[in-house]
Parts: structure tokens; sequence; C-alpha cells
């Protein structure tokens, strides 16, 4: 049996549950069933919720009851082992009963009293069965040829693919405005009847994908908040914004702006996805889609749409914000903050100044002013490095992943210099100097070697830096091209920008 985990926990907050009265009693006589208790289970996005416990299972008698109704959508029956024996339909209809025998599941499923579930089981009980058919082709090709083996598959594939595409047309049609239909439309794919071909006489792929992804949510009602309560909302949700549509940030943009105008403001659905989306596009590690979490964040989360519906509160919204005010001044084509750091030409100087034995922002800001004059020009600061590209680095020398990364960073440039303008700018965010310089010189690290031992530059927030190292290509005007690379990535990186400058004719 398919192994499942009951998750109790959700990305944020929401009642499920239904105020309705009027109650719901399911009953299941499960022939042969061995299990002491079972649990009733709906499907709740990605996640599966335990709605109601039997504890005293009996000669394969099961009894859900309660006195309020519960959520309408697709629940299924769960073992004590947490595996799953079948799935059915609650609805309107919420006092049923469905039959059963261990010996043959799928085959033996019959409900009384819930049309929409003797429907389902049909449906079921036809593809289970078609399943089965494929898995004995290959047994019946004992003792012929390679060829006529393949033959005999071929052909057999086609007749049972062609049964199931003729079943599910017909079943389809039988239960149109229902909400069987509406569950079976969400793992159905929506393919064009008739192929245009293209110059080359094949048929027209370019075709074939628009009108997929145009029809892909045909039917599919969006303010209906039992979709949520499928075992196939999620997939399709996910495969098209991980697989049918370009993978751009400005197209995601786009298509979740389309999705959530689907819905009905602050419903179950739309609350849903908004929460998904969300967290989704915060932690994504494909770069520049940082920019689908500030747009979210901003058209429907600090606007108050979020607290409104209540999918975060309003606590949550302050620290979202924070969040997105960081990483706004961060996506590609921003232009980064200055930073007025010290080279190591002047680090022993600075430090004894008192910079390092300071204990309070009070103390390093007193400090400063007395020393400004000296100070000054002591500064380097990024926006006057003057290269087509800046490699800015942010690093530590007691963290160990740099110890590693940056020495890779150094030798792997090396190819790249007099063939690429460019320059590495690397600010150590710690202030142990000694350590930092001897590292340096160890590992003969020709870089703009710099660090803020001056505290003036917030580092943290204004780079998102909270793990090292963190690395950025900056143009010449430092607006960023590409973030949070690899060592191994940077030259690359660079190779691939230079061959973008000179295609567009940029020198």
């Amino acid at each position: 049996m398919k192994k499942i985990i009951l998750l109790l926990a959700a990305i944020f907050t929401f009642s499920f549950s239904s105020n309705a009265q009027g109650g719901f009693d399911i009953k299941f006589n499960f022939k042969g069933c061995k299990d002491t208790m079972m649990y009733l289970v709906k499907y709740t996005f990605d996640q599966q919720y335990i709605a109601d416990t039997c504890k005293k299972v009996k000669n394969g008698l099961i009894q859900f009851k309660g006195k309020k109704d519960l959520d309408k959508g697709v629940y299924t029956l769960v073992s004590q082992e947490k595996s799953i024996y079948f799935d059915f339909f609650i609805n309107e209809n919420q006092k049923f009963t469905v039959n059963t025998d261990q010996a043959d599941i799928v085959n033996t499923l019959k409900s009384v009293g819930n049309k929409e579930n003797e429907q389902f089981f049909s449906y079921i009980k036809f593809i289970t069965n078609k399943n089965l058919e494929f898995g004995k082709i290959r047994e019946a090709t004992k003792g012929k040829s390679k060829a006529d083996s393949a033959k005999y598959v071929n052909d057999k594939l086609k007749e049972l693919n062609a049964d199931v595409k003729k079943f599910e047309a017909e079943f389809m049609e039988s239960v149109k405005g229902t909400f069987v239909y509406d569950v079976l439309n969400l793992k159905t794919e929506k393919e064009p009847k008739e192929i245009p071909k293209a110059k080359n006489g094949r048929p027209d792929s370019l075709y074939q994908y628009y009108y997929y992804k145009s029809h892909y949510f045909d039917g599919i009602d969006f303010k209906d908040e039992r979709i949520i309560r499928t075992p196939f909302f999620d997939d399709r949700i996910k495969k098209y914004f991980d697989n049918v549509i370009v993978q751009h940030p400005d197209t995601v943009i786009q298509e979740l702006d389309m999705i959530l105008g689907k819905c009905n403001e602050c419903n179950l659905v739309y609350n849903l996805l908004l929460g998904h989306f969300t967290y989704k596009y915060e932690q994504s590690k494909i770069m520049g889609f940082d920019k689908v979490f500030v747009h979210l964040a901003d058209k429907y989360i600090i606007s108050g749409k979020a607290v409104k519906c209540g999918v975060y509160s309003a606590e949550t919204v302050t620290k979202i914000k924070e969040r997105t005010d960081i990483l706004r001044n961060l996506l590609l084509e921003s232009k980064v903050a200055e930073l007025y750091m010290i080279d190591t030409l002047y680090g022993k100087q600075v430090m004894k100044m008192g910079f390092d034995t300071a204990k309070t922002s009070k103390s390093v800001t007193d400090l400063y002013y007395k020393n400004l004059e000296k100070l000054t020009p002591m500064f380097t600061t990024l926006y006057t490095i003057k290269a087509k590209y800046t490699v800015l680095v942010f690093w530590a020398s007691d963290c160990g992943h740099c110890q590693t990364e940056i020495p890779k960073l150094s030798e792997n440039l090396k190819d790249l210099k007099g063939k690429v303008d460019f320059k590495v700018f690397a600010v150590q965010t710690k202030d142990d100097f000694e350590t930092w310089r001897k590292f340096i010189n160890e590992k003969k690290l020709d870089f703009i070697n710099v660090f803020d031992p001056v505290h003036l530059n917030n580092l943290k927030e204004r780079f998102d830096i909270y793990s090292t190292p963190v690395i950025y290509i900056l143009d010449k005007d430092k607006k960023i091209k590409a973030k949070r690379l690899s060592a191994d990535q940077v030259p690359e990186m660079l190779k691939m920008l230079e061959a973008m400058d000179k295609a567009a004719g940029k020198k």
C-alpha cells in the first residue's frame, strides 16, 4: 500500500472546518479487514489532514460520525499503519455506506446512498483493471522473437490506450455538471484533436504547446473551494508553473496574477495559493526569481490584502515587508549601494584607533567622528572601481566554506585575466584583521581586499548576507548582472556576459 505522511501543520493558518450544521455519518463494511483503528483523511492542496478517527474497528465495521458537516471534497480511508486504501467523495450527501472486500478492494467497492461515489468507483474499477492489463502485456511475449514482441507490445498498447481514451471521454460526458467531473477534469490533459503540419511535414509542436497551455485550466472553477480538497489540484498547479510556462520571472508574475485573478479574493483557493507561491518564490534558488516574491509581497501582502483575507497576521506581514525591502534593492539590474571600506594597507592604522575594542555603537560613532579626517583618505569605495565587471565577494576568514571557495575563486579567475575586463572587490565581513591578512598572504589572493572596521555599511541587510561566501557580478555601472554564485560559476558567468555584450555590439 502507498504510504502517506499525515501532516498536521500548514505554511500558514486557516480554519478548514465548516460551520454548517447537519453532521456526517459514514460507514464502511470492510470484509476481511484486520485493522482495529482507521483514519478519515482529507486532501488539502499538497497536504493531508486527519478529519476523524475510528478507534473501535471490529470485524471490518468502521464508522465516522459527527455533529457538524465535514468540508466538501475528496477523502481517503487510511489504515492504522498510515497506508491509503481508497479515495471517495464527501459532498452534499454526508450520510452513506461503502462496502468492499480486502481480497479485491477496488472491484468490490460499492456505495450505498451516494451516487457520486458509485460513479467514481466505476471509474477507478475500469482504470485499475486496464492498468492490470498493461502489466500483463509483457508476460504474453514470452517465447516470441524480439521483433514480434515489440510489435505485439506496441499493438496492445495502442488498443488499451484507445479503450481508455474512449471510456474516459464517454464517462466524462456522462458525469458532466457533477463534482465527479470537476475532480477528474483536474487530471485530464487537454490536447488538440487535429494538429496542423509544420513546414518540415511533421506535427507542429509549437501549435501543440500553445494549445496545451491555453487550454490547461479549461473547466476548472477556481471559485469552488472544493478543488483544494482533491488529490489532483496541487499537481496541476505545480506542473503549470514548473514545467509548462517559460521559466522567467516576468512570465511567472504574469501567470500568477492571472491565476489569482480567477479566484474569489479571500476564499480558500486564493488564500492557499497566495501562501504557497509566496513561500515558493521567497525560498527559490533560481537566480532572479526573488523578483516574483517581491511582486507578490507588494501587490497582495504589504498592500493589506493578506491581513484582510487572514492569510498572514499583521506581525508576519511586517516581517515580510522587511524581507521585501532588502530584496527589492538586490534584484537583477538594480544598482547596488555604495560601500566605504578599508583596504588591508590601512588595516593596522585603523585598528589602532580603537575600533577593535569598541563595545557599543555609540563608542564606534564617537571614534569615527574623532578620526574622520584621518579615515577619509583611507576609504576604498566600490564605485571608484573601474572595470567592465566587478566581482563583489563577501566572505569571512573564519568561515570553513569560504576557506575553500575563495582560493578556488582566485584560481578559477586566472585564465580570464587579459581576456575579460574584471576586478574582484572582496569584502571581509568580520573584524579579525590579522587572521584575514594572513589568509590573504598565504593564498595569494590578488583581489581588492577590504573590510569594514568602522561599521559604516550594514552589510548584512544591504546585501542579504545570512551566510558566506556571497558573490555578485556587477557591470560597469554597478548594476547586478548575476548573484549568489559559486566559485565555479563565476568564470562561466563572466564569459557568458562578455559574449552577450559582444553579440549586442557593446564594448
